[in-house]
């Protein structure tokens, strides 16, 4: 899902207080000569009150931050003893080289199968493996295709968010968006002369999330595609628009000291 291209911002200010309005040559701003379907979200004015209206957006993104890998060992044998022992031969070298490499249980989780096939036995055993670290992940899935033989099976690694990754993804493009609307507000006021004030009215008018994408014919072919198409195909993007009023007040004239 692309995002479409935000419109321009707006800006709309008036410096002259909405108490005297109606005072010079009983003139309107132009928000107010706007249909009211069409104003902008404004905060209830109060006399005397002056404004700055902006918008800002902002769009962030975010890799993923764990990956699983599935390395499987089987074996097929007249006795159900023998393909235990085959099995859990390897099985006991893989998990040994993962703690070699420091990786903690809890991120290591076996779980093992036998069953009959004709007249013989075949045993199954899969290791799940959960890295936080992408470099260590390549170093040992290249290891253990080079001491293992083809009966053990790697799997290539699935990229994944932790929860709660696209409500902090979303937190912090709304926040970002804010920031660029505040940063906008304040250049326009230091152009006029005036001192920007307190927010009066802060809305997220928008908010979209979406996961990264390639190319249709590489997602159609298993395995064709690379470690970091994968990372980028799981990228979660974040994009938010908002809307503030901010409150203007005039540049405080210095003493002069006699």
């Amino acid at each position: 899902m692309s995002l479409q291209p935000a419109p321009p911002s707006r800006v709309f200010m008036e410096l002259v207080p909405w108490a005297n309005l109606g005072r010079e040559n009983n003139s309107i701003s132009a928000l107010e000569a706007q249909p009211v379907g069409s104003r902008p979200h404004v905060a209830k004015a109060h006399p005397g009150a002056r404004e700055v209206h902006v918008s800002g957006s902002a769009e962030v993104s975010a890799s993923p931050d764990r990956a699983q890998v599935a390395v499987r060992v089987s074996s097929t044998k007249e006795a159900a003893a023998e393909a235990k022992k085959s099995v859990c031969r390897r099985l006991d070298y893989i998990t040994q080289s993962l703690q070699q490499q420091g990786l903690q249980a809890e991120n290591v989780a076996v779980t093992k199968d036998i069953r009959r096939v004709e007249n013989a036995y075949h045993m199954e055993a899969e290791v799940c493996i959960t890295f936080t670290e992408f470099g260590k992940m390549q170093n040992i899935c290249n290891f253990l295709v080079e001491k293992l033989d083809s009966s053990v099976v790697i799997n290539p690694p699935e990229f994944y968010h932790t929860p709660g990754s696209v409500e902090n993804l979303r937190r912090q493009a709304c926040l970002v968006a804010v920031e660029n609307a505040w940063r906008k507000a304040q250049e326009v006021c230091d152009l006029v002369g005036q001192t920007l004030g307190k927010p009066l009215l802060i809305k997220e008018e928008e908010t979209k999330e979406w996961e990264g994408q390639i190319d249709d014919q590489l997602s159609r072919l298993p395995g064709s595609l690379t470690v970091q198409q994968k990372i980028k195909s799981a990228t979660l993007h974040a994009a938010s628009k908002v809307f503030i009023t901010f409150e203007v007040k005039g540049k405080e004239k210095k003493k002069k000291h006699l």
